[in-house]
């Protein structure tokens, strides 16, 4: 697996890609938060569709991550958390780079000491029903932003990038 570069910017990449018009370098959003313990991280993209139902992010961070970052679509919902401390401790253990959650987490202390990138819109103390429903591995809208698996995810204090390939 491709490694992300060691140290990056994405002020630096949106610099360099400002005038790309063919999509294939996307700018996030500023909606997202901090919640792990890694601030800045990387790394290709895998994705999960869910609504109110975490079943699939389980799935995800209980495998290997192989230094990936997850990208979960959960619609912007503001009723449900998607991620919690047992799930954060899961994907720092199995090597995932971060997790990217468009709605909500909880158990925001212990997803503070996970060594991983979580970055989310917000926190919700309520969990998710657990109906098994969600799809994995498909093109997910995040914010209006398109992303897919594959793609490369890049995240520091001044935001989120998606590229269709590494950046150097």
């Amino acid at each position: 697996m491709t490694q992300a570069p060691a140290t990056f910017a994405t002020c630096d990449f949106c610099d360099e890609h400002k005038n790309d018009t063919d999509g294939a370098f996307r700018v996030l959003p500023p909606v997202f938060r901090d919640f792990g313990a890694r601030r800045v991280f990387a790394g290709p993209v895998a994705t999960v569709k869910c609504h109110e139902d975490n079943t699939l992010v389980k799935a995800a961070v209980d495998s290997p991550g192989n230094g990936r970052v997850l990208v979960v679509d959960g619609g912007g919902s503001l009723r449900r958390a998607l991620v919690g401390g047992n799930l954060g401790k899961a994907a720092a253990r199995n090597g995932w780079a971060g997790v990217i959650v468009d709605g909500c987490v909880r158990d925001v202390g212990e997803l503070a000491e996970c060594e991983v990138g979580i970055r989310a819109l917000a926190s919700m103390p309520l969990p998710t029903e657990k109906r098994n429903q969600g799809q994995a591995d498909v093109p997910v809208q995040i914010q209006g932003v398109w992303v897919r698996p594959g793609d490369w995810l890049y995240a520091d204090a001044d935001g989120i990038v998606v590229s269709d390939r590494p950046l150097a």
